[in-house]
């Protein structure tokens, strides 16, 4: 089998190593080429033409010194020019077996089959000769066996034709130079100088053959001449140019034609060169890299019989024995030619289908002479080149097979892969120990690691983990595509074919590759405990939630694990650390803590979602009731929809539940319901609904307004006016209006509190579904210690304690904007303002009324008493302000207090007798107590108001709080008035419509007159 220069594309091949493919020159001609050099070389040897030959008379001759497998002695002598050793050292020290027939056994029965028999007498073709002659000569060399130069023109399939035209070309060019050295002939010219067209069948033939001369010529001596020559060299132009001028028709080449004397005049003086410019005895036109090397090997490639290309002919000595010849003309040596007999030897049982494994064990044998000959110190630049690249390449064709050696070997052909494995490590040694910087330039992505380390443990992980890959696509299992279940079902499956997987590496391979490594069946199960670990975690961080097929999953992954951990162990009992190491390197599945990992991880998904809910009702949250039965909120409703299928679920997964967990997960509820608590909390506060008390002023009863007020009094009983232009200053400019009875803010802010109370109320069953479940148990980690969970402590105590805060917060913002909003045209803008008679409580009650009915039909009625008492306050409080902060609208005389009197005790009787006993007595006594105090301040007299304040006044500041002559000092106002506070009986003072307190303003604070 002849070898494709191209270096082919096909996975199973090998590449070629030996420079690029020689453009223009297929396979054929350098094939031809090769048995020409070949022919010309050998020319004096017995079978090639000599005298002696034709006459047969064969002389013997002796072997030429060799070294290495081609010195060993006991090979026999040969008749000369006949290959008939009845053994051929060469093949045994290679270790090939003999073939049971010879090559030389096939017996010539014509003259025409005969490639020594010259062609070139008519009389030899016609029959004219002698007839007795020609029938005993016939009868001879029937009878005589094939000589070497027979057996080169059949191995390498050149014709009669081209034979006999080959040595009439040898016959004319040696005339009178019998002696003259193969290495002073330029063979390509002597061809084209003695052939004619005449000599052809056609004239198209014999262009194409004058075409293929001139292309060696040019790609031995200008693209791969052994000694450099410069891109500008008159001859390689001139030469180059009449190459150029031969494509289109064929080159004279006539006794006396110019152009062939030109052209042979321009390649004498480009192959007789010397690197010195020196004279040389030695022509160089085929001797460059790797124009050389392609034509070596194609003559190599003839040991190989044409009819088994898997086995060695016997006479592989005598052949070899010629091939020498042609090294002075090719520039081979003894190193080159070991390192391309191994190349050929072993691409030869590649390319032949890796059936004959004594290809693999000749190869291994040759190595060892590559590497004999790579120790020595005399090696050519370009011989280090052909070893690394040719090392390369063998040793990368054996790492492709060995790692992933599952899908190259078998129990059948198991002995293959014991020779490929020294082989493959001599490779490695040669390269990393006599080739410089091969380490880092021969390594690929693939087989990336030392070369001085153990091969072995790369080949074992990379096949393993491509054989469980294979596995993985036979079972037709992509965990990328398929539904979680059916991964899950197929895990099953896998994690049994894992196990028969290791037992086969056990049983098949572990033995071969325990001479190179200590551990290599710990090395493989690793390695498969390792691929099963990453698809199974990959299957649990796709999985939502831990199922019963999860858990027999994990479950059989923990067997499979086991398994494989008892394998190394005893794989690893004659290591020299046991085998720790190795099983170091086996990350644990942790069956339990992936469980844990991966309820978490659902924990984590679920509060997720609750935080969603969160986040998107604090968006669009409007706090309209969900129904008329269901007065709460609808995103309230969904986040404790949430959360209670999220507990349910939770305590579905089929193991204990740790109590790690169970707090997690009650923690992650109780964050997102104080989150909502805070939202639903978020409505203001009450001090942005109090209106800013007015200035203190004197009050007077003679000011221009109110003498226009007694003008209008007759026309208009009901103002609406404000007290002040600034009563209320921190209301949004809708709610400034007025409105006569609970605005829908309001009505709002009864949701949120509803929406509270139920999730108050919700805590319990929380509560109780994590404290009464069955499936909890204590946690062993320690560090959860910290946090176990008290029995009988709620695990929302936080939550029901910041719940009744918000609905405490809610209730009082809601009342003081019923009161101070809602009912202010009718209450703080209306009540008692000009005219006390006139303007007396009653209108006002009769709106509170109603709004605490509205308030009533919304507000859940266990959160009612709350709401009603914060309604209370704020109506207190602005029954208070009306009195102590009404403004410039308002005055009283101490003859009024009676009737202020009166519509307080309306006022309380509204709270003690609404609903049903919503509001205890006590509870409205107890509120009122201040407004009665301040009631009472105004039925007494001024001079009385006038000595409590003097009293009180004293009491606080001291009797030195104001010097001699010094104007006293307006008390502060603090807010918490009281007949015991002097901003209080002062306020009453200001409202006191007399003369004497008129003159006590003025004279002790300088107060001004009211307009």
């Amino acid at each position: 089998m002849l070898h494709d220069t191209a270096e082919t594309s096909t996975a199973d091949h090998l590449g070629w190593p030996f420079g690029s493919h020689i453009e223009g020159l297929d396979q054929d001609d350098l094939c031809m080429a090769a048995y020409e050099i070949f022919f010309t070389s050998c020319r004096s040897s017995p079978g090639f033409g000599g005298r002696t030959t034709l006459s047969f008379h064969p002389s013997s001759i002796d072997n030429h010194d060799h070294h290495g497998i081609f010195s060993r002695q006991g090979s026999p002598k040969k008749e000369s020019g006949v290959g008939m050793a009845p053994t051929s050292r060469i093949k045994r020290a290679l270790g090939l077996k003999m073939l049971r027939r010879s090559i030389t056994s096939r017996r010539t029965n014509s003259w025409g089959s005969s490639p020594a028999s010259p062609r070139g007498s008519p009389r030899e073709r016609d029959g004219s000769g002698s007839p007795v002659f020609s029938q005993s000569l016939a009868q001879s060399r029937q009878k005589r066996p094939l000589t070497s130069a027979e057996i080169m023109r059949q191995q390498m399939r050149v014709t009669e034709q081209s034979d006999n035209r080959l040595r009439k070309t040898l016959m004319r060019t040696l005339v009178g130079q019998v002696g003259r050295r193969a290495e002073t002939i330029i063979l390509p010219l002597e061809l084209l100088r003695h052939l004619k067209p005449a000599e052809f069948n056609n004239p198209v033939e014999y262009h194409v053959w004058q075409k293929r001369q001139l292309k060696l010529l040019e790609v031995g001596l200008l693209h791969y001449p052994s000694i450099p020559i410069e891109k500008t060299n008159e001859f390689a132009m001139r030469l180059r140019e009449m190459i150029n001028s031969c494509e289109e028709k064929p080159l004279d080449t006539g006794k006396n034609s110019e152009p062939m004397k030109a052209l042979c005049n321009t390649i004498v003086a480009l192959a007789w060169r010397s690197p010195d410019g020196s004279t040389t005895d030695v022509c160089h036109w085929a001797d460059g890299y790797p124009l050389n090397i392609h034509l070596y090997i194609s003559l190599l490639y003839s040991v190989f019989d044409l009819k088994d290309n898997t086995s060695v002919l016997d006479e592989v000595d005598e052949l070899l024995e010629l091939m020498k010849k042609t090294w002075s003309t090719l520039g081979i040596n003894r190193s080159i030619h070991n390192l391309c007999f191994t190349w050929v030897l072993f691409e030869q049982y590649i390319e032949t289908g890796k059936v004959e494994g004594d290809l693999l064990g000749a190869s291994l044998a040759m190595l060892a002479e590559v590497a004999n000959d790579a120790k020595k110190g005399d090696r050519e630049p370009i011989y280090v080149k052909m070893l690394a690249q040719a090392l390369s390449s063998m040793k990368k064709w054996c790492d492709k097979r060995l790692l992933d050696y599952h899908a190259n070997f078998s129990r059948e052909n198991i002995g293959l892969m014991e020779s490929i494995l020294p082989l493959v490590f001599s490779a490695s040694r040669i390269l990393e120990e006599d080739v410089p910087g091969s380490t880092s330039t021969l390594q690929d992505k693939d087989t990336s690691s030392e070369l001085s380390g153990n091969r072995v443990d790369l080949y074992i992980r990379s096949s393993l983990r491509h054989a469980f890959t294979n596995m993985l696509d036979n079972g037709n299992v992509n965990v990328n595509v398929v539904e979680v279940e059916e991964v899950g079902k197929a895990l099953l499956h896998i994690a049994q074919a894992t196990e028969e997987l290791a037992n086969m590496e056990k049983e098949t391979y572990s033995h071969v590759l325990k001479k190179w490594h200590p551990i290599p069946a710990g090395v493989a199960v690793v390695t498969l405990h390792t691929c099963y670990g990453t698809l199974l975690r990959q299957y649990l961080s796709d999985s939502s939630s831990l199922t019963n097929e999860t858990l027999e999953v994990l479950q059989r992954a923990g067997k499979l694990e086991k398994v494989l951990v008892q394998m190394v162990v005893e794989d690893s009992v004659e290591s020299e650390d046991g085998g720790k190491t190795i099983v170091r390197e086996m990350e644990p599945y942790e069956v339990d803590s992936i469980i844990m990992k991966s309820v978490r991880h659902w924990v984590q998904e679920r509060l997720r979602v609750g935080n969603e809910l969160l986040q998107r009702a604090k968006e669009t949250e409007t706090w309209n009731p969900k129904s008329k039965n269901e007065p709460y909120s609808q995103s309230v409703a969904e986040l404790l929809k949430h959360a209670k299928i999220a507990l349910e679920e939770f305590f579905e997964i089929p193991i204990p539940m740790p109590e790690d967990l169970v707090i997690d997960i009650a923690e992650g509820l109780q964050h997102a319901f104080q989150e909502y608590t805070t939202f639903a909390s978020s409505c203001g506060s009450k001090q942005s609904y109090i209106p800013t008390l007015p200035p203190l002023t004197r009050c007077n009863r003679d000011s221009k307004f109110f003498m226009l007020w007694k003008k209008a009094a007759p026309s208009c009983t009901a103002p609406s006016c404000t007290p002040t232009d600034n009563s209320i200053n921190t209301v949004s400019n809708e709610e400034r209006h007025s409105r006569p009875s609970t605005s829908r803010g309001t009505q709002r802010m009864y949701i949120r509190l509803n929406t509270l109370h139920y999730l108050l109320s919700q805590l319990h069953m929380f509560d109780k579904t994590l404290t009464l479940s069955p499936k909890i148990v204590p946690s062993a980690n320690n560090r959860f210690n910290n946090r176990s969970h008290q029995l009988g402590n709620s695990y929302f105590e936080e939550t029901r304690t910041a719940i009744q805060a918000a609905i405490q917060h809610v209730s009082e913002v809601a009342a003081y904007r019923l009161i101070f909003l809602d009912s202010n045209s009718v209450f703080y803008g209306s009540v008692y303002v000009h005219d006390i008679e006139n303007a007396r409580i009653k209108p006002a009650l009769k709106v509170l009324k109603q709004n605490l009915t509205l308030l009533g039909a919304i507000v859940t009625d266990r959160i009612q008493p709350l709401a009603i008492k914060e309604v209370m306050k704020a109506t207190f409080d602005a029954y208070l302000m009306i009195l102590l902060a009404g403004g410039g609208s308002r005055a009283f005389t101490r003859q009024e207090h009676p009737m202020i009197e009166e519509d307080f005790d309306s006022l309380k009787k509204v709270f003690s007798t609404v609903g049903e006993g919503l509001i205890a007595e006590e509870v409205v006594d107890k509120e009122s107590e201040t407004v009665e105090g301040v009631v009472g301040l105004m039925g007494q007299s001024t001079e009385q108001l006038v000595e409590d304040f003097s009293i009180v006044f004293t009491e606080i500041n001291g009797t030195d709080a104001v010097g001699a002559g010094q104007k006293l000092p307006i008390p502060q106002t603090t807010g918490r008035w009281g007949r015991s506070d002097p901003n209080t009986i002062l306020r009453v003072l200001c409202h006191r419509n007399d003369q004497a307190a008129n003159i006590f303003l003025k004279k002790t604070f300088q107060l001004s007159k009211r307009r």
